[in-house]
């Protein structure tokens, strides 16, 4: 059996060329997409997440502002955050997480106006997701299902196995599935057998930040696998969960790390962001 490698990079490129145009479009009658990044201390990982937000931003037209605080309180981030809600020229919130450990993400979050959480985040948001109605989807969730989609693969009655129970992408991620009709295996720290689990799947996806987890012998033979993991290796290389050489030949499709869903998640941001600047239009 040969894999098949899904091109995070590749699909990503495609969809924003077709942003780039519809950021034209929205230009042309007047409206500038406007994302606002919040960003508190001096993480090296989320420093570089953002860097690449803000390069994807300016590629598709996108205007970004960063609000860098190397150090601040609760009540200073809503205080901002209750002044981007009303502002006309951002359509967009996005809180940078992880959050310094003195802040609770809680309180945080649930200040962003539902209509620019295009992280979806918000307890309404999340809410909206869980009953299946229109509301914005949190974006590393929203890429796997569009690299799904791109690539022409049924989820309805598909049995899908997602390892990690992060409101970032295990939950929702779950939660969207199933609601595509899929059959939904959430499993997480405290399953037993894991593997025997996991063996049973169509779809794997595994979010589970450990590097070298996942290896021929967790899948079954032909399963898409879908690694979610984003790791430091010993190398200081970024790695995922999915040893990638071991399950060539026995997994169908796989998503590499990196040049996977990473690309992605951060096109799925511009599209929130656009998708909230059409109400607009």
């Amino acid at each position: 059996m040969s894999t098949r490698i899904i091109d995070g990079t590749k699909i990503s490129h495609e969809w924003r060329l077709e942003l780039k145009i519809r950021v034209g479009e929205l230009k042309q009658s007047g409206i500038i997409p406007g994302l606002s990044i919040i960003l508190v201390g001096d993480n090296p990982a989320s420093r570089s997440y953002v860097r690449l937000k803000e390069k994807a931003c300016a590629d598709v037209g996108i205007h970004s502002e960063l609000h860098h605080f190397q150090s601040a309180n609760e009540e200073q981030l809503v205080g901002l955050i209750d002044q981007l809600n009303d502002s006309a020229h951002i359509q967009g919130i996005l809180v940078q997480l992880p959050l310094p450990g003195h802040i609770d993400p809680a309180n945080v979050l649930g200040a962003v106006s539902p209509t620019k959480d295009i992280d979806g985040l918000h307890p309404l948001s999340i809410g909206r997701l869980a009953t299946a109605q229109e509301t914005f989807h949190p974006c590393a969730p929203l890429a796997i299902a569009n690299m799904l989609q791109h690539e022409n693969i049924p989820i309805a009655g598909r049995h899908v196995v997602i390892i990690g129970k992060s409101n970032l992408i295990g939950k929702p991620l779950g939660t969207m599935l199933l609601n595509r009709g899929a059959t939904v295996t959430q499993c997480h720290s405290d399953t037993e057998d894991l593997f025997s689990l996991t063996r049973q799947a169509d779809i794997l996806i595994s979010g589970a930040g450990k590097p070298g987890f996942i290896g021929r012998e967790a899948i079954k033979p032909g399963a898409l696998v879908i690694d979610a993991g984003m790791n430091r290796g010993e190398d200081g290389g970024v790695c995922g969960d999915v040893i990638a050489d071991d399950v060539m030949g026995r997994a169908g499709l796989l998503t590499p790390v990196p040049g996977g869903i990473g690309p992605m998640t951060i096109t799925m941001m511009l599209h929130n962001t656009v998708k909230s600047a059409m109400r607009m239009f």
